[in-house]
């Protein structure tokens, strides 16, 4: 039924279920587990950088090692439970990298994260899920994770 299976991670602890889920999804159908971080270009372009005095130390070079390291985890975690895992990390706005990956990557199902918040947050600043789950042509399976404090 599905050969695909696409995680987002953000690297954020709540993801934490989605993870699980996703590979318990790839396992039962055999699937390869694709896993996308996004370094946020809007992130990056908000900070001009003169605070720090090497570039390798920037906003962009910070993300792009946060994205990394969750990529690494999640493959680690894949693999020792016997799932094939495939990881990428892009640049971009996240909700439109991770449409275009589905479609380039033929994605059969998404499987994705998402943090119980106020309306008031939800409102003012959206979710990259919701974005997602409303324009994927794909299967979008949300997992919930409530957010303390």
């Amino acid at each position: 039924m599905y050969d695909r299976i696409l995680l987002p991670t953000d690297g954020s602890p709540g993801v934490d279920r989605a993870i699980d889920h996703a590979i318990d999804a790839a396992d039962r159908y055999g699937a390869t587990l694709h896993v996308l971080y996004v370094v946020d270009s809007d992130v990056v372009n908000a900070y001009s950088g003169d605070e720090f005095v090497d570039g390798a130390e920037g906003a962009e070079e910070t993300l792009a090692e946060r994205g990394r390291d969750a990529l690494d985890a999640v493959a680690s975690h894949a693999a020792d439970a016997g799932v094939d895992a495939v990881t990428d990390l892009v640049y971009g706005t996240p909700h439109e990298e991770i449409l275009r990956y589905i479609d380039d990557e033929d994605i059969d199902l998404t499987v994705m994260g998402s943090k119980t918040r106020s309306g008031d947050y939800r409102r003012m600043l959206g979710s990259v899920t919701e974005r997602v789950s409303r324009r994927s042509n794909a299967p979008v399976s949300i997992v919930k994770t409530t957010v303390s404090g």
